[in-house]
């Protein structure tokens, strides 16, 4: 293994990404990680306005990028999305299905509206966005899903069950696609960050933060860009034997 071998192993150039959740917090740290390591970037969220500022950020980066705005609870969305991928790009090669619902509710005071919210966006949406994309992956000698979890779904998770059970199915979801798409070539892992400085981390009360931020061996809040790296590693050729695995970058909350 040489330093020019080495340095390939993380180099995206030439390959076309889809990052969910694409314009805040882990999901905008990665398209730019992305951006960076040489890939075409398409980034999608709900607001227009936010996925054309993106976007703009993007390319003032020196990349090539895309914002298509994106519900994923809508699948008529999803199949836009793709499509304006591979019309503006020629292919697809790595799917992030980052973006989140982070919807709270207690156990037994579940509302239909608010559970079926949730999964439309975690996990339909998600899936559906795979299913979607199938066939442009598979074209890929590259191809590699990385579905976003939570460390969450590994610990007991009061009052926001709706979400880690949620989480939990993806992580089920992602063993299967990656053991179901191995003979077309794609690689499907997921990647569970445990808490990160995000807009979904301060929309608790300061002392919940200050409780998850303590709950962790490194006993601090994650900054989004390290979630970079270990996206880098499930979406380059560095993790080309890696398939149906759940990447931790939890500071160390789960095994504590």
């Amino acid at each position: 293994m040489d330093a020019g071998k080495l340095r390939s192993l993380f180099d995206l150039t030439g390959r076309v990404a889809i990052v969910t959740g694409g314009t805040r917090g882990i999901g905008r740290a990665v398209a730019e990680g992305f951006v960076a390591a040489g890939a075409s970037v398409v980034v999608a969220s709900r607001k227009p306005d936010a996925c054309a500022e993106t976007e703009a950020h993007l390319k003032a980066m020196g990349g090539s990028a895309l914002g298509v705005p994106t519900h994923l609870g809508d699948l008529g969305d999803l199949d836009i999305l793709v499509t304006r991928t591979v019309e503006t790009f020629g292919g697809l090669d790595i799917l992030v299905n980052n973006a989140a619902n982070a919807l709270a509710q207690p156990l037994g005071a579940f509302t239909p509206e608010a559970f079926a919210k949730s999964q439309e966006v975690n996990v339909r949406g998600p899936v559906f966005l795979v299913q979607r994309a199938l066939d442009h992956l598979a074209e890929s000698p590259h191809a590699s899903v990385v579905n976003v979890v939570s460390a969450g779904a590994f610990l007991f998770s009061p009052y926001v069950s709706m979400y880690a059970a949620a989480k939990a199915a993806m992580i089920a979801y992602t063993r299967s696609m990656a053991a179901e798409f191995a003979p077309r070539g794609i690689r499907v892992n997921a990647l569970a960050p445990g808490s990160v400085d995000t807009d979904m981390m301060r929309n608790n009360p300061s002392e919940v933060q200050d409780q998850m931020a303590g709950a962790s061996l490194q006993k601090r809040l994650a900054d989004p860009d390290e979630m970079v790296g270990p996206a880098l590693f499930l979406a380059s050729d560095a993790s080309s034997f890696v398939t149906g695995q759940t990447l931790l970058a939890d500071g160390g909350l789960v095994p504590r």
